[in-house]
Order: structure tokens, then C-alpha cells, then sequence
């Protein structure tokens, strides 16, 4: 790997993981489109090396958050329970079922384009006068195993998905975001471990790009720490339709990839 690519992968990691980990994303569900398009990380090999950036990078975060005294608590274990083992299954089908890049852009689109949308217009739309009600505890653990098994796939580590999903649904900011980066690191620690083992079995670019994720992930891990450090100052409002924007325009983005 050319220094001038692990320093892009410093600075990209950085940036966004400033933007988003306020709002409890590891910042790896943007990263990946530049991993794919700019730095050229070949398939499915960008998905454990977007898990190795989680890994190195959610420390940052999570000591910050940890030293507010916010970090555990029961929706963390709630998302871990659910997100460990969807990882798992999602890293399989990612190696054995979905191995062509049309099929993972069209994923990416799928994935993103409806969730920035949708986030984008819960922060809009005017609130209820009644108390948000957060999902069950059986349905937050079902969610984060159906959020797992597409960050398996997707590279996320599962808990960048669910941080938007329970923003949009009512829970708010401050308690969503340590736990959801709490349940990325886990899964992703997981994850990666599966691909490692699938790569000794596997033919094909399996395995992470290992330089390059931990360039990634030593900008996400200084990115994290200064983002849950200024979460207390960012408006909410704000912060939640940048993230809106940004999974709708990458969504947007393959999904014109694959109409051309």
C-alpha cells in the first residue's frame, strides 16, 4: 500500500468518523463507498476491512462516552445479543452468496437509500404531542439481528444501522449513540474473527486489507473521540439530517452505478 492511500484512508476515516459518531455511527457505512470507488478495495474483501476499521476506530468513542458515564446499560446488551450472531450469518452469505460488486452496490442502494430517507423525513415531520414510545425489548433484539445479518454483509458491524433506525424511532441521541457504537465494535471484533476463519477456507479477496483498515481505523479512532466530545454542543436536528443526507446521496450514487 502507497503512504499517499493509507493517509487518504487517515483523513476519510477521520473526517466522518467526526461527523457521525455523535450520533452513535461508526462512520464505516460512509467509508465504504470511498474504500469501493476511490481507494480500491476489491470484493468482498471491503467488507472485513470495513469491520478492521470499526475495530481499531470504536475505542476512540467509546472511552470518551465511557468517561461520561455513559457507556452500558440494558439497550447495549440488547443490541449485542442480537447483533453477534446476525454478524456471523451475514458474513457467510457475504462470502458464499454475494460475491459480485453489481450485486453489492445494489445492496449499498438498497440499504441506504430507503434508511436516509426515512430518517430524513422522521426529523422533519412535525413531532407528536404524545411521549416517543422506544421498541420492545423483544423487538430491539429481533432488530438488531436483522441489522446484524446485513452489517455481516454490508461491513458496518450492524449497530451503524441501528443508531439511525432508533434515532428515527423516538429514542434519543444521548442514549442511543454510546450503545450503538458499543454493539459495532463487539459484532465487528466478531465479524472480522468469521472472515479471518472464511478466508483460510475460501479462495477470492476474503480476507481485510490490513494496512489500509488500520489507517482507517486510526483516523475513525482520534475522528470518535472528538465527536462524542462535542455530541453535548451539536444540535440534534441538524446532525440527524446530515446522516439522512448522506445515505440517500451514497444510496443514490450505486444506484445510478448500476443503472449506467
Amino acid at each position: 500500500m502507497a503512504w499517499s492511500t493509507g493517509l487518504l484512508g487517515f483523513v476519510a476515516g477521520l473526517l466522518i468518523s467526526v461527523a457521525t459518531s455523535p450520533v452513535g455511527v461508526s462512520g464505516a457505512v460512509f467509508l465504504l463507498p470511498v474504500q469501493v470507488s476511490v481507494l480500491g478495495v476489491p470484493s468482498p474483501a471491503v467488507t472485513p476491512t470495513n469491520l478492521l476499521y470499526n475495530v481499531v476506530a470504536g475505542p476512540g468513542a467509546l472511552l470518551r462516552y465511557w468517561r461520561a458515564g455513559r457507556l452500558g446499560g440494558p439497550l447495549t446488551r440488547l443490541l449485542v445479543a442480537g447483533s453477534v450472531p446476525g454478524v456471523i450469518i451475514g458474513a457467510v452469505i457475504r462470502v458464499f452468496a454475494v460475491p459480485g460488486p453489481r450485486v453489492f452496490r445494489l445492496l449499498i442502494s438498497a440499504l441506504l437509500l430507503p434508511l436516509g430517507l426515512w430518517l430524513c423525513l422522521r426529523t422533519l415531520r412535525p413531532t407528536s404531542n404524545r411521549a416517543a414510545r422506544p421498541p420492545s425489548p423483544r423487538a430491539t433484539t429481533s432488530l438488531a439481528l436483522a441489522v446484524g445479518v446485513a452489517g455481516g454483509i454490508y461491513g458496518i458491524g450492524g449497530g451503524s444501522l441501528l443508531g439511525p433506525v432508533l434515532v428515527g424511532r423516538g429514542t434519543p441521541v444521548a442514549t442511543v449513540a454510546p450503545a450503538a457504537l458499543a454493539a459495532t465494535f463487539v459484532t465487528s471484533v466478531i465479524g472480522a474473527i468469521t472472515y479471518g476463519l472464511l478466508s483460510l477456507t475460501t479462495t477470492g479477496d476474503v480476507a481485510p486489507d490490513w494496512l489500509l483498515g488500520v489507517s482507517c481505523g486510526a483516523g475513525g479512532l482520534v475522528g470518535g473521540y472528538v465527536g462524542a466530545r462535542l455530541q453535548p454542543l451539536l444540535p440534534e436536528t441538524a446532525l440527524r439530517l446530515l446522516l439522512g443526507a448522506l445515505a440517500t446521496g451514497v444510496g443514490a450514487l450505486y444506484a445510478a452505478q448500476i443503472l449506467r
